[in-house]
Formats: C-alpha cells, structure tokens, sequence
C-alpha cells in the first residue's frame, strides 16, 4: 500500500467512525485529536503526537460498539487499532497505541491518586479492562516498547475530553502522518 493510500484510509477511518460518542460529550474525533493537540503544545515531537492522534483508531474500525462497556464488556480496541497500524508505523507508535489503555491501568497502580483524575467513563472502562494493574503486571508493561510514549500519551488522553477546545483539524496532521510512516513490505 503506498503512502498516499495508508493516508486515505487513515482519513475515512476518521470520517466514518470519528464522530462515535465518546463518552465524555464529544466525538471520538474530537477526543483523538484534542488528545494530538495537547501532545504539541506538551513539546512533544512528532512521533508522540502522532501516536497520540491514533491512540484511539481502534475504536474508528472495530466492530464491537462502543457502548459495550456499559454492559461490562471490552472491545480491545487498544489491540485492535495497533494491529491496523502495524504495517504502517514502527514499533514505538504501535506499542504506545497497544499499550494506552495498560497506561491507565499503570498510572492507577503506581498513584491511586492517579484515580482521582479519571473522568467517570474512564473509570468505567478501567473496571472493564482489568483495574489498576499488579506489581507483576507493572515490570512487565516497563518492559514494552512504546510504555513511555503511551505513559505521555495517557496523560493528554485523560485532559482531551473538553467540549469547546481550540484545536487543529485533522488535515493539520497528515505531513505529521506521511513522515512518520514507516511501511513494512
């Protein structure tokens, strides 16, 4: 798949699924690329941003309804969204969009007042994906590439969830996109 076309199919994941409730009275859309936004002005670079962007892709193309976690339930979209990915980013991407979900868990683990933070969806989802993680489980997230990234990540993901924030649009990001892609044949 060229460049051109991962960017297309990028783009009408965003157009198709981005406007799913996410919950927080926002759009998917507007979650993903808040969360992008506050990773630039964080100083984060490029990679970071555009991990943070695609944090939640999963939840663009998968087909377990977001609402299943009202009725305790997953969608791993986390897993979903770094399997599409995969093929078109390195590790360090993929694994932040894998692990963002662990990230939450972690963060919970490390600093129950971490908890605090948490908007009431987020607690919601974290009941869902397995609460804060054990000691065992946290060696094992430090030992992933892209726990860093999905740590910073997390961070902006729990503060993208404002109705009226000033933002880029999408197409802001596609030279972002294109130069952080890394094709595998």
């Amino acid at each position: 798949m060229s460049a051109n076309q991962v960017i297309e199919e990028i783009l009408a994941a965003f157009d198709t699924g981005g406007d799913l409730d996410y919950g927080e009275n926002i759009s998917m859309r507007e979650h993903m690329l808040q969360t992008a936004c506050l990773a630039e002005r964080g100083g984060g670079e490029e990679r970071l941003i555009v991990a943070a962007l695609l944090h939640d892709y999963g939840h663009l193309i998968c087909d377990r309804p977001n609402n299943i976690f009202s009725e305790g339930k997953d969608n791993f979209h986390e897993t979903v969204g770094a399997q599409a990915l995969k093929s078109w980013f390195d590790e360090e991407i993929v694994g932040a969009v894998r692990l963002h979900v662990d990230a939450k868990r972690y963060l919970c683990a490390a600093n129950p007042k971490y908890m605090t933070r948490l908007s009431d969806a987020s607690i919601t989802t974290l009941a869902v994906q397995g609460g804060p993680m054990t000691s065992k489980e946290m060696a094992g997230f430090r030992e992933q590439t892209g726990h860093e990234m999905a740590l910073t990540i997390r961070v902006y993901d729990d503060q993208g969830k404002e109705a009226k924030m000033r933002r880029p649009e999408l197409e802001y990001y596609v030279p972002m996109l294109r130069r952080c892609l890394s094709p595998k044949p």
